[in-house]
């Protein structure tokens, strides 16, 4: 079997593998769900008939709760990258060492992950709504904050605090988006996701270093924080609160006379019971989870800040990502996440000294430019993982008699495991040799490309998995991917002195070959890894069902 059916509250067959599920109904004889655009794919959830079930709300409301989290990820990731273009003056200005404001940055990508035991779990309690607006609101105070902190312990502090306030942004707009997309279509906008969060971090360096060319390093800081809060009013007036307590998982099954049954087999021919005119599954309903009364929110009903009660497990779930750590997939996913933030980091850290240095001889607002490179490799990467990375694994369904394994993405994690070592060749390499400036800018392209696939394929590959403990399994993923960036700040330098351009970046870029190459590991036994957190996962689905934790 190969996807769990349920037919009503908590009725899970605990021998079904997570994440290998029936995707594309080859024979049309599955009584469930479809979607509207192709009659043949299965909607994965199935959604309830609730109208207040964010996997039921109309196109246009889909859109506009997406933008919205797509609007928190873009200012709140530009806000976080302000540093990199104006660290000369800040430096002078704030009495902090070039080295120490590095080192504050360090501190706040680690409170960008580990600030997620907090706001991940209260997210899922009091609502993701409240927690977008109180994450930007608080992230523009300490940035208004950030020109004015005076000496290392005010400047460590800033960043500390800006890193916990601004955590939201590695795994809330992820679990948004599974809220509201089935999973035929989920990497789709998880690549327009993978576009807003690392554009923002390319795109900052571009217009700050004008900014502070023009008006000054405090209105780098300044414009930062307007830009927040004007995206805070906007989200206020329209963003919508996405969580929504499941009662089934999976797929739902339902006979043509709109009884729920439990269907056995998916891919097997119906009996008596489905006649020859039934109607097309395009147009078929699911049962109800129970017999639904609700009707669509108010307006005043959607602007409420505050989410419906729900018992308190704010604690359970931050120790649950803990345990997390210990799941095969989990800790692959955040490991391949981090890999690919890694080489973001090492670009960041070497870019104004390669092109700032003869025979290059870049200002700080060309270094900035520079990055419109970057922002071209991110919108190519998040359509490759997106929409293609979409019909690629509905393709590869399709021949594998309708079934969708999450390993099937991962085949795509071969193009960037040959970008990797080329980019990083290209660019510590070219520099050592003093190639022509166009060859770093592209090394920078391809680079970004390289790490948007790790952002999407990795998150995709998650939610795939474990869709219904996602909003835990991000937060450990974000945990382990922000630990291998902070520590990663500390190494590189060192690297780079010791080892020159050359020998650095051959040394890196075999390291990062083998490295991304453990996908292959995963294709071949990610299926096993399932297998073994089998019976731990559906008896975790269970208990979240029974306290309506499950969204």
């Amino acid at each position: 079997m190969a996807s769990p059916v349920a037919s009503s509250h908590g009725d899970i067959d605990e021998s079904l593998v997570p994440g290998t599920v029936q995707l594309v109904d080859l024979e049309h004889t599955m009584a469930t769900r479809h979607a509207k655009d192709q009659a043949d794919i299965v909607l994965v959830p199935t959604p309830s008939a609730d109208p207040n079930d964010p996997l039921n709300w109309t196109p246009r409301r889909k859109y506009m709760a997406l933008t919205c989290a797509l609007l928190y990820t873009w200012f709140n990731g530009m806000a976080l990258s302000v540093v990199y273009s104006v660290l000369v003056p800040l430096s002078e200005a704030l009495s902090v060492t070039e080295g120490d404001l590095n080192a504050g940055t360090g501190y706040m990508f680690l409170l960008l992950g580990w600030g997620l035991l907090f706001w991940q779990p209260f997210a899922l309690q009091y609502g993701k709504r409240l927690t977008y607006l109180a994450s930007l609101l608080a992230l523009v105070a300490v940035t208004v904050w950030g020109p004015y902190a005076r000496g290392n312990g005010q400047w460590f502090a800033n960043r500390v605090l800006t890193g916990f306030f601004a955590a939201p942004i590695e795994a809330l707009p992820e679990t948004s988006i599974a809220d509201l997309f089935f999973a035929h279509e989920r990497a789709t906008y998880m690549g327009w996701y993978a576009f807003t969060l690392a554009g923002s971090n390319f795109f900052a360096p571009v217009i700050c270093g004008f900014i502070n060319d023009g008006v000054g390093y405090r209105w780098v800081f300044y414009f930062q924080a307007i830009f927040c809060a004007a995206t805070w009013i906007f989200l206020f007036l329209f963003m919508e609160e996405t969580n929504y307590d499941r009662r089934t998982v999976g797929i739902v099954a339902e006979a043509s006379n709109g009884v729920t049954e439990t269907e056995t087999n998916p891919g097997a021919e119906k009996k008596d019971d489905v006649s020859a005119d039934t109607p097309d599954p395009v147009e078929r309903r699911p049962s109800p989870e129970r017999p639904s009364t609700a009707s669509t929110k108010t307006f005043w009903q959607k602007m409420s800040v505050v989410d419906r009660p729900r018992p308190f497990m704010m604690h359970y779930r931050a120790w649950q990502s803990l345990k997390l750590l210990s799941w095969p997939v989990v800790f692959y996913s955040g490991f391949s996440y981090g890999t690919y933030l890694i080489y973001f980091n090492i670009l960041n850290a070497t870019a104004s000294i390669i092109l700032g240095a003869p025979p290059y001889n870049f200002r700080p607002s060309l270094v900035g430019l520079s990055y419109l490179s970057c922002v071209i490799g991110v919108a190519a990467a998040s359509a490759f993982t997106g929409v293609f990375s979409d019909r690629f694994v509905i393709r590869l369904a399709r021949k594998n008699n309708g079934v969708s394994e999450p390993e099937h993405r991962l085949w795509l994690f071969t193009v960037s495991t040959l970008v990797i070592p080329s980019s990083l060749i290209l660019w510590g390499v070219g520099a050592a040799h003093e190639v022509h400036w166009f060859g770093l800018i592209v090394a920078m392209c391809t680079t970004a490309f390289a790490n948007t696939m790790g952002v999407t394929l990795s998150v995709s590959y998650l939610i795939d998995t474990y869709r219904d403990i996602s909003g835990d399994a991000l937060t450990t993923c974000i945990l382990i991917r922000n630990t291998m960036s902070f520590a990663i700040g500390y190494g590189i330098t060192p690297w780079l002195e010791n080892l020159g351009y050359q020998n650095c970046f051959v040394s890196v870029a075999f390291v990062g070959l083998a490295i991304c190459s453990v996908y292959l590991v995963m294709i071949k036994w990610g299926k096993t890894f399932r297998e073994m957190k089998r019976v731990s996962y559906w008896r975790e689905v269970k208990k979240r069902i029974d306290l309506g934790l499950v969204h």
